[in-house]
């Protein structure tokens, strides 16, 4: 997965490069499906914003944090995208299941012998 990381109004240390590297690692752990990331540190006066997108098969999903620290911010946004990981996932396994379901319930086919009847 290909993670781009942008900063805005201040100068990217490694250190944070590093910590935001280890928190998508963190993220990728819930769901096997990432595309790709795109992450935007900015500073505003004494705000400090992350925004973390992520883009996964059939969805984009993003996470935003402010806080006085950098740091803080970085983890409520992945925590956010980490929650929101987590239902994607329960919603596709919920779907696949339906599928199954689906298949189960249809009757078998009719034989040739059977007569069918419509009443109108």
């Amino acid at each position: 997965m290909k993670v781009s990381i942008t900063a805005r109004h201040f100068e990217l240390t490694s250190e944070l490069k590093t910590f935001v590297e280890e928190e998508i690692e963190k993220v990728k752990r819930y769901f096997d499906g990432i595309v790709s990331g795109n992450v935007v540190l900015e500073v505003e006066g004494y705000r400090q914003r992350s925004e973390i997108t992520l883009k996964v098969s059939g969805a984009t999903l993003t996470g935003t944090g402010e806080s006085d620290d950098m740091y803080v911010s970085i983890e409520e946004s992945a925590d956010k995208l980490k929650t929101q990981l987590k239902k994607y996932k329960g919603k596709l396994k919920d779907r696949d299941q339906k599928k199954v379901s689906a298949r189960k319930e249809t009757p078998p086919p009719l034989t040739s012998d059977e007569d069918i009847t419509l009443d109108y």
